[in-house]
């Protein structure tokens, strides 16, 4: 049964201090930026809130720019911005092969990378890339600004370190050596949620991030290992095995997932060789 619009509420701040300070004292209070999973919810009758904080006034939360060597993605940039980013294809060229991977291109025009790390989805398409590209999240709230490494910030399945007053304000990704490689799999070749989905970065150390293989993306930093010191494909599919925990659920069983996993790190480094 779909929600009764109502009975909701939308906050409009004027800026983003307006946005901080309504995210502090008007609590509970849920960030809105495209709203491509809100508006599921709605359709679906399972609100995550009755009072929502519209952000996509606040234009200081888009854009990429490079500064001082690192690249800054604002966390309202949508995927399509990031599909047609020239420093984006010439620096971080799996991030845009994930934009394309992102829903239909009605839904890149709306979804903004902000919206899927913060949904927190491990299928969410955009998180190996950042995790396999040792980002930063850029965290703001009425108090202050911190920035937590991307590896760090989920503490399980949707959840994360980031306080209720907080917004993420951007992303910021230094420099990736060596040949950046993304796959993801799906039951079509296009609009698909992942079954399984790999960032990876062939480099004297490797870097590989695997989404929808566990409550939260994983960074397989014990596979990474074995690379970096000249193990056989065996032997870091061995080691893979240990630290992802895919499930059984509509979209595939855990078995095909981790047979698929392994095989995907076998086409990334024999790929990238």
């Amino acid at each position: 049964m779909r929600s009764a619009l109502s009975a909701l509420e939308l906050l409009e701040p004027r800026s983003l201090s307006h946005a901080l300070a309504l995210l502090r004292d008007a609590a509970p209070v849920v960030p809105l930026a495209g709203g491509t999973d809100v508006y599921v919810l709605l359709n679906a009758g399972t609100p995550s809130g009755t009072r929502y904080l519209n952000l996509q006034r606040l234009d200081g939360l888009r854009g990429i720019a490079r500064r001082n060597g690192v690249i800054s993605i604002g966390a309202l940039t949508t995927f399509a911005e990031i599909r047609r980013s020239a420093l984006l294809a010439r620096r971080l060229p799996s991030l845009v092969a994930a934009a394309r991977e992102v829903g239909a291109v009605q839904v890149q025009n709306r979804a903004t990378i902000g919206g899927n790390v913060a949904n927190g989805s491990p299928a969410g398409d955009s998180l190996p890339v950042l995790a396999a590209s040792d980002a930063v999240v850029v965290l703001r709230s009425a108090d202050g600004v911190r920035r937590v490494p991307f590896d760090g910030f989920y503490t399980g399945y949707r959840q994360t370190v980031m306080r209720p007053d907080e917004l993420i304000v951007a992303f910021e990704v230094p420099p990736v050596p060596g040949r950046q490689w993304f796959r993801k799999v799906g039951t079509r070749a296009a609009q698909t949620i992942s079954k399984v989905v790999l960032a990876a970065v062939r480099a004297p150390e490797p870097r590989v991030a695997f989404g929808s293989v566990a409550p939260t993306v994983v960074r397989a930093r014990r596979t990474e290992s074995v690379l970096a010191s000249g193990g056989t494909l065996n032997e870091a599919a061995a080691a893979l095995m240990t630290e992802i925990a895919p499930i059984d659920d509509l979209r595939s069983t855990a078995e095909y997932r981790r047979r698929v996993a392994a095989n995907l790190l076998r086409q990334f480094w024999t790929e990238t060789a």
